[in-house]
């Protein structure tokens, strides 16, 4: 199967060498968990867009320091994508950004968040009946995974259903049908690179407190991103069957 990565944004210059790009990142981590995964990244960013979503069997669209209400000329451009992956019900997955951005596409709205930037280690819970929609037993009850935004699903479209939420973050994970899947915070981020981008950032994206508030979780809470990307990489294999079967 191949998978199409949409790479919305990259690492900071300075972490980019020790950590890699977001979307290779996905490319080490999904690779992992399925063998017969082949990837090929698309800079959508950059304008570098596949000529049409048949190139891919699924998708995944990744984290970038843009804003989805800027709605750059490669951003419509890939709300154009979206909606195309969507109609082919191919399997689409979106991170951070790429959780905003298919939002806005099918409907719903995007904002600064008032309660400010979410930094660390964040808890997420899942809804009850509702988790198996998106592959997660019914028994993980709630998973933890890095955050780093302060822009927000504030609408959901009317389609999405919420399979995660935080007292943070209310619609921190929604699923679309059986084939489209999104996540607000970062599976894909390590305990040593959410340090470090917290360090990068202090005082520029967000003040010294919240960085500290976001460093003593990091310190002090433990991941579940092994389990949430053997999740998304089963998803993505369901999805695909479900639509070729």
């Amino acid at each position: 199967m191949k998978v199409g990565i949409l790479a919305a944004g990259i690492t900071p210059d300075s972490l980019l060498p020790e950590f890699g790009s977001y979307a290779g990142m996905f490319v080490t981590l999904l690779g992992q968990q399925a063998a017969d995964f082949e990837f090929e990244i698309f800079d959508v960013r950059e304008g570098v867009f596949p000529t049409s979503a048949d190139v891919c069997d699924a998708w995944l669209i990744t984290g970038s320091r843009s804003n989805v209400y800027e709605a750059l000329p490669w951003m419509l451009t890939l709300n154009d994508l979206i909606r195309e992956i969507d109609a082919n019900k191919q399997p689409l997955v979106g991170i951070c950004f790429g959780h905003q951005i298919i939002a806005d596409a099918l409907g719903g709205k995007v904002a600064k968040f008032d309660g400010g930037w979410g930094v660390g280690i964040h808890q997420y819970q899942t809804m009850p009946g509702i988790a198996s929609v998106a592959g997660l037993t019914e028994k993980l009850t709630e998973f933890s995974i890095c955050a780093m935004h302060q822009d927000q699903v504030v609408d959901k479209p009317s389609r999405a259903t919420r399979f995660a939420q935080s007292r943070f973050c209310e619609n921190a994970g929604l699923v679309y049908d059986q084939h489209i899947v999104t996540l607000q915070g970062h599976p894909e981020f390590s305990k040593a690179y959410e340090s470090v981008l917290i360090d990068t950032l202090k005082g520029q994206s967000f003040s010294a407190h919240i960085a500290e508030q976001g460093a003593e979780s990091v310190a002090s809470c433990e991941l579940d991103s092994p389990v949430v990307i053997a999740m998304l990489a089963d998803f993505i294999k369901a999805a695909h069957q479900a639509r070729i079967a």
